[in-house]
């Protein structure tokens, strides 16, 4: 089982050239072309240290966890719940109790709006969303506002693809019962401010949920700072495995929801007249879980850890305005959201282009980018546009990744002369 060592350079700084050796995927070809992956938003690479943490448990430790008295049952478990324990301190929660295992972030939203809505909303309710949410952030709520009755708002964004926080001020009224944001917009790559957003909503006796499926792999994340009361992520943003993900929610709260399925693991007592319920985190966490996957989100935390959070939002932040001053001389290109707050996310488009013609075309030189509306439909529909091409950008790209697209993107326009 291989050990999380990152490069240090001379200067004390993170060597992110030797990182990318990390990596076994960016050494490869496609289409005869050296790979340039830029789809991070869509699911990051994972380096060799959680592949071989992955390989390893399978190996050597797989058993079912939290319900045997053997050795490999109890060692599972023990790494299993350690996972636990590094999420609460990789996002700052009071307890790992608050840290819930899910299958991703839309499985989170959907306990948050199933569980917390059951209790709370009732018909004249009011839920608060953005103009540039993901679908997962949109549907749960429209979901439980039809079952209950509840109205949903939403705030308005500008041209250049902020909030409209003016807006957002007018729209909280006695009647919120929730606030449901992206902390960073997985089409745009606005940041938005959570903690303004959450001080405002708790003034009005809301609860708030931030969606930071595209925030924590990208920068340091302090709940408590924040003070939301719900946050989700996924493991597979962030170097990890896929179908694996994070709720955290205060604890008081979870402690009063309701569980969102049944099942074993979630249960204290059952019988045909009564079933009894585990206690928080246990009574959302219903049935065998995805063990490996768990496991592998604690060795990606370690491993973003030892290069260190602050380290990565500086090295993207560096290529995201690197990548802008590029695509900006490119004649023709539109961006398409252009805020001063913005992290890890380009997305562009050209009038006489389509995006999935740009996405073919460029993927025969070897490069990566995602195209379409992203799951974000009513911020493409706000710009006038049915698709846009998003290169997202990681710790382990390079500025020669982005001279890449860019001389990518001047291949595609010859095409259309």
């Amino acid at each position: 089982m291989s050990k999380v060592d990152v490069s240090i350079s001379k200067a004390g700084t993170v060597d992110f050239d030797k990182i990318r050796e990390d990596f076994p995927v960016l050494s490869q070809q496609v289409n005869g072309h050296p790979l340039v992956y830029l789809d991070n938003g869509a699911s990051s690479q994972m380096p060799a240290q959680v592949a071989d943490r992955l390989d390893y448990y399978h190996r050597f430790e797989h058993s079912n966890v939290h319900r045997g008295i053997h050795t490999l049952s109890q060692q599972a478990t023990d790494e299993y719940e350690l996972t636990r324990k590094k999420i609460q301190a990789f996002i700052n929660a009071r307890h790992s109790e608050e840290i819930i295992y899910t299958t991703g972030t839309t499985d989170s939203i959907n306990l948050v709006a199933n569980s917390f809505g059951s209790l709370h909303f009732k018909e004249g309710d009011e839920i608060i969303l953005s103009q540039m949410e993901h679908h997962a952030n949109i549907v749960p709520w429209q979901m439980i506002a039809e079952r209950t009755g509840a109205i949903i708002k939403v705030i308005p964004v500008d041209d250049r693809g902020d909030l409209d926080m003016e807006a957002y001020k007018n729209l909280l009224a006695d009647k919120t019962k929730m606030v449901a944001i992206i902390h960073v917009s997985n089409a745009l790559g606005t940041v938005n401010p959570a903690k303004e957003i959450t001080d405002l909503a708790h003034e009005s006796g809301a609860a708030v949920l931030i969606d930071g499926a595209q925030s924590a792999p990208h920068q340091v994340i302090d709940v408590q700072d924040i003070d939301c009361d719900f946050f989700t992520f996924s493991a597979h943003k962030m170097c990890g495995p896929t179908g694996f993900g994070i709720l955290y929610g205060k604890k008081e709260i979870l402690d009063e929801m309701p569980p969102y399925r049944g099942g074993g693991d979630m249960i204290d007592k059952v019988s045909f007249e009564e079933t009894t319920y585990n206690v928080t985190p246990f009574k959302f966490e219903a049935g065998t879980p995805p063990i490996a996957a768990g496991i592998g989100l604690g060795s990606a935390v370690d491993y973003l850890n030892s290069i260190g959070m602050d380290e990565i939002s500086r090295r993207e932040h560096e290529l995201v305005a690197y990548g802008v001053e590029r695509l900006k001389r490119v004649d023709g290109l539109r961006f398409i959201g252009e805020s001063e707050n913005r992290a890890s996310v380009i997305s562009f488009v050209f009038d006489e282009i389509h995006a999935s013609d740009m996405g073919t075309l460029l993927d025969k030189r070897g490069i990566a980018v995602r195209t379409g509306h992203h799951c974000a439909q009513p911020i493409l529909r706000r710009f006038n546009v049915p698709a846009t091409t998003r290169a997202s950008l990681s710790f382990y790209n390079s500025k020669e990744d982005i001279d890449r697209l860019v001389d990518g993107i001047e291949y595609v326009k010859s095409f259309f002369e």
